[in-house]
């Protein structure tokens, strides 16, 4: 079973979500709709959507929305909200790298896709290759997929840190020390939240590819690379920027 199995449940649950910006979530929004390339009644696919701060806006304007996450918390407050605004959201508990692909299916093919939140690291070689040959499978042809991560090498790599505590909200403290496997380029994060009286401990894997890497990955499935942005204003991709934002066009 991999590690995000039993991760996303707890205090870990909700620092994640008290970090989410509505700054940050309106970036996300507005790149998604500028690269994409969908309209009203398009039909989207959000890989790990988490509570929905992607999937429930689009949405609402008009996009009809596939999501997946491992989170039956989290896909239960998307179910909530979908039928109380009576938007079309398909919001599916499990995990995308293993669930049926006949379950994936029945709103195929998509128009777009999108990976966001830095869930695009979870996964070693052949299991990332999975990943995206089940996300070419599921697009027509032109469609575009857009993932983002910060673990790749050329961003987590020139400022690695071993050791860092960082405040999320108002009351959580979180502490990050990380390992790097060089033969796995791997992350291995052991990671402790504080709030009050609660502390609740978790460990977390991350997988490092190179541009290049990713690069070849996504052209042995048919996806074509046709973006590499190093901001979420679309600005190119430098090396060292903090995260990178890949915008691929399946054949």
């Amino acid at each position: 079973m991999a590690w995000y199995h039993n991760f996303f449940y707890g205090l870990p649950q909700e620092a994640w979500k008290a970090a989410q910006t509505e700054e940050q979530t309106q970036l996300d929004l507005e790149l998604l709709v500028n690269t994409l390339d969908f309209g009203p009644g398009d039909r989207l696919l959000d890989i790990f959507c988490g509570y929905g701060r992607h999937a429930i806006p689009l949405a609402r304007m008009g996009a009809h929305v596939t999501g997946v996450d491992i989170s039956t918390e989290y896909v239960a407050e998307i179910q909530t909200v979908a039928k109380r605004e009576k938007v079309v959201i398909n919001a599916l508990a499990d995990d995308f790298l293993t669930m049926p692909q006949a379950e994936l299916s029945q709103n195929a093919p998509f128009d777009a896709a999108y990976c966001l939140g830095n869930s695009f690291s979870f996964f070693p070689r052949p299991d990332m290759l999975t990943v995206l040959g089940r996300i070419s499978s599921l697009l027509k042809p032109g469609g575009r997929f857009l993932a983002q991560s910060q673990m790749v090498a050329e961003s987590v790599l020139p400022d690695y840190q071993a050791r860092s505590w960082q405040p999320i909200g108002d009351d959580i403290l979180f502490l990050v020390e990380n390992e790097y496997d060089p033969l796995a380029s791997r992350i291995d994060s052991h990671l402790t939240y504080v709030q009050g009286g609660r502390t609740h401990t978790r460990t977390a894997q991350h997988y490092v590819f190179t541009l290049a890497e990713l690069n070849q990955l996504f052209t042995d499935v048919g996806l074509t690379i046709i973006g590499c942005y190093g901001t979420v204003d679309g600005e190119p991709y430098a090396l060292g920027d903090e995260a990178v934002w890949l915008l691929a066009e399946k054949e």
